[in-house]
């Protein structure tokens, strides 16, 4: 069949449509000048040249760069993929999207996009010794830029679950509260709470247990903390209550607070305890030191009892002893009350925040290729680019609180801007509707002053363990 020849536009007849309100006339044209959504990226831009993202990525490259004279330097590659999860791709097909979007390319200084498969190529290299070449070197210098609180950082433990449809390596059936018996991947995540700053990162097999390899891991996160960075307490819940794992975090004297799961001899001790100290009137907290089959000491369990209301539903597990009431219990090797044992905890909460973040926001589940590593390298990178957006806001707004990887995108991220040449200067013109430069120029002024602002390395107390390069 013959192809339809193409429809030529002719110059004096435009098209037009109707407003669906109000009956307006709209005539279509085009310009042949680069438009962007994204304007509002030149201040994240300026950040990442500012803390020198560029020198340290091509540095820590653990891969000769290509031959041809037609390749893409792989540092251009990844910085395309970061910027793509950032304006919220959430497939490689979905880097396409920013191909033509050349002011954009002008703001990273790319005289080429890469197309999705060349991303997906470029995380086809990494093996595991690649990714400990690559990574672990970019985790520490990201550090570096963290600012410890003068108390010390809480270290939060937790792992999560990744659908996988297909056959990848690692994906195997096991807990899938989404799609039971479907295959998946079992992430396992250390975050610091008070910098929304993800310290470290694995990803698993589906069908891991969630303190699988918990003690190894641990131990490279403690190596990635700098000198002068020490932490305050550990948190976990029930699936790392697990004796090994309490050994070794009070071999390095880590203080750390975990939930303890319900076995018949906890419930029992639980039932049987007598002086209970009222918290309110529906909570009293209670505490009672045993040592469980097949641990190496008796510790100290702490206990919060809540009273069973229609109005409320009530968190913890009830008691066939003890009707009318829900208990939670965790284990401690600390000295503070219950009542600041169970507030300290509750502030857990943020870990399950950053985890959704990292899947709705920037879809870290959804970068997924058939061998592991390549499937690891692509999910590190997401989290990488989380740490980034953090450490922009805490160094550039200081004063204003934590947004959302998404909420920064349509607040900050999202403003029209077209590209221009004014004499020999390349200008990008923001769009006054989105805010233009009264809204971004602070921003920009921001990433160039951040270092003066910026304040000393806080000196680690004396009785501090030094620990893996840090005061732990």
């Amino acid at each position: 069949m013959l192809k339809q020849p193409t429809p030529t536009l002719h110059k004096t007849t435009r098209p037009e449509i109707t407003s669906l309100f109000g009956e307006t006339k709209l005539v279509l044209d085009e310009t042949p000048k680069a438009i962007s959504p994204f304007g509002g990226l030149a201040s994240f831009i300026s950040f990442l040249g500012q803390i020198g993202f560029a020198r340290e990525v091509q540095q820590h490259l653990p891969f000769a760069e290509p031959t041809s004279n037609n390749s893409i330097p792989l540092a251009h590659s990844l910085t395309a993929f970061l910027m793509s999860v950032v304006v919220g791709a959430q497939r490689f097909a979905h880097c396409e999207w920013l191909r033509a979007d050349h002011v954009l390319h002008a703001l990273l200084g790319l005289e080429r996009f890469p197309s999705d498969d060349t991303i997906r190529n470029f995380f086809l290299r990494f093996s595991q010794g690649h990714i400990e070449a690559f990574w672990r070197p970019l985790w520490r210098w990201l550090l570096r830029l963290v600012k410890c609180p003068l108390a010390g950082f809480t270290l939060d433990l937790d792992s999560t679950v990744f659908c996988r449809e297909g056959k990848q390596e690692g994906a195997r059936k096991g807990f899938n509260p989404r799609r039971k018996g479907r295959n998946s991947h079992h992430p396992l995540l250390a975050v610091l709470a008070e910098a929304q700053f993800i310290l470290h990162g694995w990803l698993r097999s589906g069908n891991t247990g969630a303190a699988r390899g918990v003690v190894p891991f641990l131990q490279e996160a403690l190596a990635l903390l700098p000198a002068g960075t020490w932490l305050r307490t550990i948190r976990a819940d029930s699936g790392f209550f697990d004796g090994s794992f309490l050994d070794f975090l009070e071999e390095r004297r880590l203080p750390y607070v975990v939930v303890a799961r319900m076995t018949t001899t906890l419930k029992r001790y639980c039932a049987g305890i007598k002086d209970w100290t009222l918290i309110d009137e529906h909570h009293a907290a209670g505490e009672f030191t045993v040592k469980l089959f097949g641990w190496s000491k008796a510790r100290r369990f702490v206990v919060v009892r809540e009273q069973v209301r229609e109005n409320k539903a009530a968190v913890g597990r009830t008691l066939l002893d003890v009707p009318g009431y829900t208990f939670r219990i965790w284990v401690t090797n600390r000295d503070e009350s219950p009542l600041e044992l169970w507030r300290d905890y509750n502030g857990r909460a943020c870990i399950e925040q950053r985890i959704e973040e990292l899947k709705h926001d920037l879809a870290a589940d959804g970068f997924c290729l058939q061998p592991f590593f390549a499937t690891e390298s692509a999910f590190l990178a997401v989290l990488f680019t989380f740490n980034l957006l953090s450490l922009y806001q805490h160094l550039i707004t200081p004063n204003q609180p934590y947004r959302q990887p998404g909420t920064l995108r349509v607040a900050v991220f999202l403003c029209g801007a077209v590209m221009g040449v004014m004499g020999h200067d390349v200008v990008v013109k923001l769009s006054a509707a989105w805010g233009g430069l009264r809204k971004h120029k602070p921003l920009v002024d921001a990433t160039l002053d951040w270092r003066n602002c910026m304040s000393p390395k806080l000196i680690p107390p004396e009785d501090r363990l030094p620990m893996g390069g840090g005061m732990i």
